[in-house]
């Protein structure tokens, strides 16, 4: 699925409840990015450093799981608020965007697991979600 630039954060997560029914017929749903996803930023220098992040990148990446954990989807809708932290973290929404797809498909009583939950060359989170 493509996303379409046009849209704001709130309608791209109002457009993925609309998929609700795909998952209750048992379709699986992937949204594929990264959660911190600066390609400017990369610390080149620490390509070879399987867990180096900057600090606030890694501050960005658990300020986001702490809201995923806690099903605040108000506040990670309204990311681009969160402070400078975040702003580094999504300097674009292309990547950040198939997030609000998979939690807004996530049904109330549903468990999140956090898994590749490393940040690496400072700048990218490959921190990963599945819910269910």
């Amino acid at each position: 699925m493509s996303l379409d630039w046009h849209l704001t954060p709130r309608s791209h997560y109002d457009l993925a409840k609309e998929l609700t029914p795909l998952r209750k017929k048992g379709i699986l749903i992937i949204g594929s990015g990264n959660i911190v996803h600066n390609l400017r930023m990369i610390a080149w220098d620490h390509v070879n450093e399987p867990d180096y992040g900057f600090d606030w990148a890694l501050g960005a990446n658990e300020m986001f799981k702490n809201m995923i954990s806690n099903n605040n989807h108000k506040d990670l809708i309204n990311y681009s608020g969160l402070g400078k932290e975040v702003q580094l973290a999504v300097p674009t929404p292309d990547h950040y965007l198939p997030l609000l797809y998979s939690l807004a498909l996530k049904e109330e009583n549903e468990n999140i697991m956090f898994f590749n939950d490393k940040t690496v060359m400072g700048s990218l989170s490959m921190t990963s979600i599945m819910i269910g």
